[in-house]
């Protein structure tokens, strides 16, 4: 059937090739053929062999499919009816019968002819149909997918208030469909490869041409020829063999469900990766500040879209900071604490056998089990449970002594702005633990180191060759009209630098070359 080939010689990197066996070839001989896809498919029984034949016995005709993914309807509309009613005089012509069954018989919206063996196979494993001819040497490929799909609907990872409802599904062809329905251009491109030498996977790279900047395109391709794996099932496993600094806690390519944000990014200068089979779509490239924008923001009004975006910057900020700062000011710092507070807190901690930071690690450690148990149970128990549990947990954990009171608090505010940034909860996790930590040994130094060694981590990270801080600490006014604030949209002229470059202007406005 199919064969791998390994050069694996010295430290060379390890090549994987599908090529086709040379004994499988078509034939002339329809029987041959027959068996040969019999052996190619053995033991698996969703493969189904119609053999039929035209109403004088003159053609005949075999249709190879895989039961479950192909629309039965084409096939015995599209293909069995028409060859059926066939008349002889039809094929009493000079020209190749085969050509004459594509263009004249076969009535589908896809028709073509191969005769390579392991194109066949692999087309008609994605849901089209073989139809094999008794003395030709080649076959017709039809196209008939038909499998089921999730219907679209609003994606319950990223729900907003204000916007379209509708999200990706797992087939390729609707997800490029409904991007397309936002940039009806014929500048907006889909450029088709496969991935995985057994699964094939379709992945499509999506990008406004004369906006997307080309260095950053030919980046990716390069990235994207180098993978070699064997397969590919969502759009996760290319995220993580493509991305630059695999060993950083933040992502430097986005991933989204929702058409309207991989619209906008496209119409930045962005380019985006579809991959068959996942509601996941990637962006590239992805920077720091993306973690604090939502698509809401640009529906709203530009003040409250701005408030918004500095409450999750803030959020940020306590969800990774507070534990930290509450365990270096109360075991090294006290004097920096006003008394009543620090009375209060040292009330509280009367009869609790640990330390702060043990404290602070186990109720934090119980926050995150209740929030990933939440997560994978049944969405109407999941969050009653974890509210439920939370409550219980820690008031118990008070009234017998385990943990005190303000430890409690400090654990809720950080769990809480942990969900105003959904997306870098990962992230936040590792760094609140090194903070933790660091304030543990060395107090409010080691928290300031700890920030320091943040700032000098994310400066040095780059995502396709744009810096991950772009524009954050920029004094021009352009490049700061949508970073921490939302800017009205008629003062945003001008596409991201560096992303944008092959056409700067967003819209045009009177008089608007002269204030540039």
């Amino acid at each position: 059937m199919f064969r791998i080939l390994r050069d694996r010689i010295l430290g060379k990197k390890s090549q994987r090739i599908a090529t086709t066996v040379e004994d499988f070839q078509l034939s002339k001989s329809l029987e041959d053929n027959i068996d040969m896809f019999k052996k190619i498919f053995n033991n698996d029984g969703t493969i189904i062999f119609r053999e039929f034949e035209s109403k004088d016995s003159s053609l005949k005709c075999c249709l190879i499919f895989v039961d479950g993914m192909v629309n039965r309807d084409i096939i015995n509309e599209n293909i069995i009816e028409p060859i059926f009613k066939i008349e002889p005089k039809e094929f009493n012509t000079s020209k190749r019968s085969i050509d004459i069954l594509k263009n004249k018989i076969v009535v589908s919206s896809g028709v073509k002819i191969e005769k390579d063996v392991y194109n066949l196979i692999s087309i008609c494993l994605y849901g089209d149909t073989i139809l094999l001819v008794d003395g030709m040497k080649e076959a017709l490929l039809v196209e008939s997918k038909g499998w089921t799909t999730r219907p679209i609907s609003e994606p319950s990872s990223e729900r907003i208030v204000r916007g379209p409802r509708e999200g990706f599904n797992e087939a390729i062809i609707t997800n490029l469909t409904l991007i397309r329905r936002k940039i009806r251009s014929s500048q907006l491109k889909f450029e088709f490869r496969e991935l995985g030498t057994r699964t094939r996977t379709k992945i499509c790279i999506c990008y406004v041409e004369g906006i997307a900047n080309k260095k950053i395109l030919e980046e990716l391709k390069r990235r994207l020829n180098d993978i070699e794996i064997d397969g590919i099932l969502e759009s996760g496993y290319v995220e993580e063999l493509i991305e630059d600094s695999p060993l950083s806690p933040f992502a430097t390519v986005g991933n989204t469900e929702r058409p309207d944000i991989v619209a906008a990014n496209l119409l930045e200068g962005r380019i985006a990766l579809v991959v068959d089979g996942t509601p996941h779509v990637l962006t590239f490239p992805y920077l720091f500040l993306e973690y604090f924008q939502a698509n809401e923001d640009y529906y709203n009004r530009f003040i409250y879209a701005s408030i918004n975006r500095i409450i999750r910057i803030v959020g940020f900020f306590l969800s990774t900071s507070v534990p930290a700062v509450y365990v270096a000011l109360t075991t090294f710092h006290q004097e920096m604490i006003p008394t009543p507070l620090l009375l209060s807190i040292s009330a509280a901690r009367e009869g609790v056998p640990f330390p702060t930071i043990v404290e602070a690690l186990l109720m934090l450690f119980a926050f995150e089990v209740l929030r990933e148990s939440g997560v994978r149970l049944p969405k109407p128990a999941g969050g009653t449970i974890s509210f439920v549990g939370a409550l219980i947990l820690g008031q118990s954990a008070v009234n017998a002594r385990i943990v005190s009171a303000p430890i409690v608090i400090v654990t809720a505010l950080t769990g809480i702005s942990n969900f105003l940034v959904p997306k870098m909860i990962g992230a936040l996790i590792i760094i609140r633990l090194i903070f933790l930590l660091l304030s543990a040994f060395l107090g409010l130094y080691g928290y300031i180191f700890g920030v320091i060694g943040l700032f000098i981590h994310l400066m040095s990270i780059r995502s396709f060759g744009i810096p991950y801080m772009l524009n954050i600490g920029s004094l021009q006014k352009q490049d700061i009209k949508d970073t921490a604030i939302r800017a009205p949209w008629w003062v945003m002229y001008l596409r991201p630098k560096l992303i944008g470059d092959n056409d700067k202007v967003r819209q045009t406005n009177d008089g608007f070359h002269e204030k540039r």
